[in-house]
């Protein structure tokens, strides 16, 4: 039993590890995953929606620690407990996540690994399985060196973890997993390989059977009896084909697809805010020279939101943006850049280069 808690306490303090530094990377992504967990449409707490980020940083933070505190043997009682709550409430998670199709990837590896639903809650079960071998050997796992040593370990893990994630939500993250990294042509991301496997699906109707909406598929019709009450058709997804790597990038202005034109300019600027009433204020206000300085050295600067016309003039008044804003999808604003707003340079569609706001004024415009 004590080889077996050993190794049970290098694989979950490992991946523990692991798991927490790729999240770490990149609180802003598993905040945004956070709020899809807290709205309405999953667990109903939308009063957490706000605290999203907060709630990232901490547990990715803990999480790291846990890792290294069951590795270097701090506190062996609570480190098991709190392994076990965390596991119990993630396998809870994606559980609920896999079995009602809620979140189509949980973000346990950001986007580093996407796992289905079903890979996630797997994954967290066998977790389940390791961390309960280790809470009940608690006794066995014993520190690895002297105790001021460890707690030196385990501060300087605490300090190195707080200073990596004030560090990646005030710049960029360390390193970019996403579909729109540096070197991404889009249009190229947006191609779909022939031959390459499409989506099938079903129809399906909706009758009202003795008060109650009741799915047929096209193949069950004769099922339906002959006083339901027709409510409504449906395609319904069967199988899903091949998606390409970005395939929720448009631009309009409008009800103008702007897209392919400004994927075909050599010099073109996106001031992206996926949301501009949540738009740094500071970052606003280097907007305006920013752009002004791009325009001389012949580059087309363009605004990208989700957020509606009202807003936009709003902004645009209060900060004399001298730039129009073009409407995107803010799912895609959010994957292409971590920062609102964010500095995103194209080169014939080809990104080329991406900078948080603080660091405007290290862009290259050549």
């Amino acid at each position: 039993m004590k080889i077996l808690t050993h190794i049970c306490r290098v694989l979950v303090g490992v991946l523990f590890i692991i798991s927490g530094l790729i999240k770490l990377n990149d609180p802003m992504g598993f905040s945004f995953k956070l709020e899809e967990y807290f709205g309405a449409g999953v667990l109903n707490i939308e009063f957490l929606i706000p605290f999203a980020l907060a709630i990232a940083v901490f547990v990715v933070i803990f999480e790291v620690l846990l890792g290294v505190m069951l590795l270097v043997g701090f506190k062996s009682r609570f480190t098991t407990w709190s392994l076990l709550l965390m596991i119990v409430f993630f396998t809870f998670l994606t559980f609920y996540s896999a079995y009602f199709n809620k979140v189509t990837d949980c973000g346990c590896f950001g986007d580093a690994l996407k796992l289905t639903p079903w890979q996630s809650f797997t994954k967290d079960v066998v977790l389940l399985v390791l961390i309960i071998i280790l809470f009940f050997n608690k006794n066995l796992i014993k520190p690895i060196t002297k105790p001021e040593v460890i707690n030196t370990v385990v501060l300087a893990s605490f300090v190195f973890c707080g200073w990596f994630g004030y560090y990646v939500l005030n710049h960029l993250p360390v390193k970019d997993f996403r579909a729109y990294k540096v070197g991404t042509n889009i249009q190229k991301g947006m191609e779909v390989p022939e031959g390459a496997p499409k989506s099938e699906y079903e129809m399906v109707f909706v009758y009202k059977v003795n008060g109650v909406d009741t799915e047929f598929t096209d193949k069950e019709l004769d099922k339906i009896p002959a006083d339901a009450e027709f409510v409504d058709r449906m395609d319904k997804l069967v199988k899903e084909g091949y998606v390409p790597p970005i395939h929720d990038f448009s631009l309009e202005r409008d009800g103008v697809d702007h897209t392919a034109e400004l994927l075909e300019d050599p010099k073109v600027i996106l001031l992206i805010s996926y949301n501009l009433d949540k738009a740094s204020d500071d970052g606003l206000a280097k907007l305006n020279d920013f752009a002004k300085k791009a325009g001389e050295r012949g580059y087309k600067v363009v605004g990208a939101t989700a957020s509606d016309e009202t807003v936009i003039a709003d902004k645009t008044a209060n900060f004399n943006l001298n730039f129009d804003y073009m409407f995107c999808d803010a799912t895609a604003l959010k994957t292409i850049i971590r920062a609102n707003p964010g500095i995103v340079v194209l080169n014939y569609g080809t990104i080329v280069q991406k900078a948080h706001w603080n660091d405007i004024d290290e862009v290259s415009l050549p």
